[in-house]
């Protein structure tokens, strides 16, 4: 399989470093970004466009902002559509809209070409690591033809079904890490307020019934000043949350639980947090509480409420 080649459309924060991780295993890879230096950074033969991608790769992945980009690629003049050929397999791994996913799926199947829909999850950091979470949506046999492309970049694959599942599967969980992010941010906002200890709120959290991801993972650097940059936005994750909204109203669900996620990340994009981690959040709500900061540079974040 190793023969085969590899392009790579989309070398941003999570694209980028999965290149490099590709490259660092031994794969060349074929790279194509439309910021001039991203593909030279991220260790990839530089594309001139798409079309030169998929003309020179028989695996082509793609992680891009949201659908109506993945859309451009594969519809678009010189795209996969166009240019591409049967047998060719293209592996999305943005977080996108499932139906638009599950449309691509048909239009490129008519044209011999496997495509699948990846959801990645585990952050810039996983990313680095080569240990993402991925749910894979498509054809299970086009699926096992490229395991060795994702050896490298992730330590768990799932594949979930049909045309559309790996999508929808990621679109649920971005949900609950919105949910969990946001909802943890207010409370570590109240600990502070009340004069909490916060490394101490953490550690009882994390032992009981409140714990999530973010209280594991994120809280615990945030409160000591350190974001975790490189992962997120706010603005994606807001996209995400209206995929959300989106996809259940589709399948004729209420849903009930979205605005707060939706109301705390619109805030932030609203208050210039747009393009920041998405963890910038907790600033975005400590800003309309009062101007509160669980960290302050004087060296008093350990004093809950200093």
């Amino acid at each position: 399989m190793s023969e085969q080649r590899i392009g790579f459309v989309g070398l941003g924060n999570m694209g980028g470093r999965m290149t490099r991780r590709l490259v660092h295993a031994g794969h060349a890879v074929l790279g194509y970004d439309p910021v001039p230096g991203r593909a030279v950074t991220a260790g990839a033969e530089p594309a001139a466009s798409v079309n030169e991608v998929v003309h020179g790769s028989d695996v082509m992945l793609l992680s891009l902002p949201d659908s109506s980009v993945i859309e451009a690629v594969i519809r678009g003049d010189g795209g996969v559509l166009a240019a591409g050929r049967p047998g060719q397999v293209v592996m999305d791994l943005s977080t996108a809209a499932p139906s638009s996913s599950i449309a691509l799926h048909g239009e490129l199947a008519a044209r011999g070409i496997e495509f699948l829909d990846a959801g990645i999850s585990g952050g810039a950091a996983a990313a680095e690591r080569g240990t993402l979470t991925i749910m894979v949506g498509g054809n299970a046999a086009a699926l096992d033809s490229v395991s060795w492309v994702l050896e490298p970049i992730a330590s768990r694959v799932v594949h979930m079904g049909g045309a559309g599942s790996g999508h929808v599967t990621k679109v649920l969980n971005n949900f609950l890490n919105a949910v969990s992010l946001a909802a943890t941010a207010e409370v570590m906002l109240a600990a502070k307020k009340a004069g909490l200890d916060l490394s101490r709120v953490l550690d009882v959290i994390n032992a009981s019934s409140g714990v999530n991801f973010a209280s594991l993972n994120r809280f615990p650097h945030i409160i000591r000043g350190d974001y975790l940059e490189g992962g997120l936005t706010s603005g994606l994750m807001t996209k995400d949350l209206n995929l959300y909204v989106a996809l259940l109203a589709e399948l004729g669900m209420p849903s009930l639980l979205s605005a707060g996620p939706l109301a705390a990340f619109g805030l932030a994009d609203s208050l210039g947090y747009r393009d920041e981690i998405s963890n910038r959040v907790v600033d975005a709500l400590g800003d309309i509480a009062g101007g509160i900061r669980l960290y302050h540079d004087e060296g008093d974040s350990a004093e809950a409420g200093a």
